[in-house]
């Protein structure tokens, strides 16, 4: 479903008088792409989130967020405004995938250090806060196909119960183009990681990121400024899969959001 959240301060004789335009509920995944007043500040559950010098701004609710949220509106007069927001609860599908080699459903101890090791390159790259709003730029799906796989589902690989799935698959075949979805910078490129295979990723400004997982070949690389519609890979069917797809996953910092709140329906 397409909830392309966008919300703003309202006009400054409005904002001033203390006026804030927020949807009544959130929902867990969503991701929220905002304008202020140029020096507001916001702080969400303790956390600052950064607005840029034009007053743009993003913030995200993770897969399992709780029912409720404390925003602390800080105006440029100083007038400050807490928002109690409601975060409704979504029903997840239980995905099963069988046909997995044993060492991708539980690794052998030997490569445990090489999975903890990828897990904080991973972490790190997720972890940058460009103060460019590259979100801005809008997004597209970044390759199209049959979606195989849905943000949240509970997986059950071989028959046994794992952690939720935090992307979106797309089914496409092996070389198909893979596009930047929207303006940012490449902050990862890697060509085998474990369970993702090949992986980008790329940031789009306030700590919102793409990852792009099971790649064929890599055509980006680290340091790079794309822009939306750049081929940055192609479809592969690297890691742990049973066939050729895209996994794109996004994440405002470490909260796990779902990419498809941001594109319309796959054509």
């Amino acid at each position: 479903m397409f909830r392309w959240l966008i919300v703003a301060l309202l006009p400054l004789s409005l904002a001033q008088a203390g006026e804030l335009n927020l949807p009544n509920t959130f929902t867990q995944g969503d991701i929220i792409i905002g304008q202020a007043i140029p020096g507001t500040e916001l702080v969400l559950d303790g956390k600052a989130v950064r607005v840029s010098d034009e007053g743009a701004f993003v913030f995200g609710f993770g897969r399992d967020a709780p029912a409720s949220a404390r925003l602390e509106i800080i105006f440029p007069d100083g007038r400050r405004e807490i928002r109690n927001l409601t975060v409704q609860a979504r029903r997840y599908d239980v995905q099963r995938i069988d046909g997995l080699p044993p060492s991708k459903v539980t690794p052998p101890k030997k490569v445990l250090e090489r999975i903890s090791r990828e897990s904080k390159q991973v972490a790190q790259a997720r972890a940058k806060d460009f103060a460019r709003p590259y979100f801005l730029s809008g997004f597209i799906w970044p390759t199209k196909g049959r979606i195989s796989g849905v943000y949240g589902s509970q997986r059950i690989l071989n028959g046994e119960p794992r952690r939720p799935h935090y992307g979106v698959d797309v089914a496409a075949p092996v070389g198909t183009p893979v596009h930047a979805p929207a303006d940012g910078i490449v902050t990862l490129t890697h060509p085998n990681m474990y369970f993702s295979g090949g992986t980008v990723i790329i940031d789009h400004g306030h700590g919102l990121s793409s990852s792009f997982l099971h790649l064929e070949k890599i055509h980006a690389k680290e340091g790079q400024a794309v822009k939306q519609g750049d081929v940055i890979a192609t479809v592969g069917a690297t890691g742990r899969v049973t066939g050729a797809h895209l996994d794109w996953r996004m994440n405002w910092f470490k909260e796990r959001v779902d990419p498809t709140v941001l594109v319309p329906p796959m054509p």
